[in-house]
């Protein structure tokens, strides 16, 4: 089991692993130092680099994208779904996790998108 890089951050960890498997937090589109400026940003914007954290996690996790079982996609307005299937269409090209999309409402720090994950543990 992985624990929080930082002690003094949010209380929980990036990931954990357990039975082979990755369990990922909840992904924001967050810049490095917890930067939130893209709560403004179009939808494309914050699905990209939502998913480009999720990447970083499943690194140093040891593992990629191709190792993805299973996401649930956080949405505050299920409008964005169509952006949703871009943003994975380009990220995971053939891959095809299986997906949960779950209206939420407002995310926080104002954002329109949250993912977690499930992948396989590197063997």
């Amino acid at each position: 089991m992985m624990t929080s890089p930082n002690p003094a951050g949010p209380h929980y960890s990036p990931y954990t692993t357990g039975g082979g498997l990755i369990f990922v937090s909840g992904q924001l589109p967050l810049l490095p130092g917890r930067d939130a400026s893209l709560a403004g940003a179009p939808f494309g914007a914050q699905a990209e680099q939502t998913l480009h954290n999720l990447a970083a996690v499943l690194e140093s996790a040891g593992v990629g994208p191709a190792q993805i079982l299973k996401t649930t996609v956080y949405l505050g307005d299920m409008a964005d779904w169509d952006g949703v299937d871009q943003a994975y269409r380009e990220f995971f090209g053939d891959v095809r996790p299986a997906r949960t999309v779950i209206a939420t409402g407002p995310l926080h720090f104002g954002f329109r998108i949250e993912i977690d994950a499930i992948a396989l543990a590197a063997q």
